[in-house]
């Protein structure tokens, strides 16, 4: 299957930066709750990832990410995540998180 440019233009990916991650034990599967800054009118959202394998909520404070700003948000246990935090897998298929190589500003489009 192929996508056209009008297909991936429709999906709103930017870059934010993580505020806050806490441990999101209510979760079904082990994850990291996140709350990512993507600056202007999109604001601070807050997310759901399971990339306990490779970080903790500690170390994801002031990390830069991308995710995708416009699916509808989505309840996981108690929270709405209201974007998804892009990743992909490692050999083992657990998720490395997706972000920029240098410092970019707050709500960047992927493009």
């Amino acid at each position: 299957m192929t996508a056209s440019l009008e297909e991936f233009r429709k999906l709103d990916i930017r870059v934010g930066r993580i505020t806050r991650a806490a441990s999101f034990p209510e979760a079904r599967k082990p994850a990291i709750r996140l709350w990512v800054a993507f600056g202007g009118d999109l604001g601070e959202k807050q997310s759901s990832a399971q990339i306990t394998r490779h970080y903790a909520p500690e170390d994801l404070v002031g990390r830069q990410v991308l995710a995708v700003v416009n699916f509808a948000p989505r309840q996981i246990g108690p929270m709405m995540s209201e974007v998804l935090v892009l990743g992909v897998p490692d050999a083992e298929g657990e998720v490395v998180l997706v972000a920029p190589d240098l410092d970019v500003p707050e709500g960047g489009r992927l493009y």
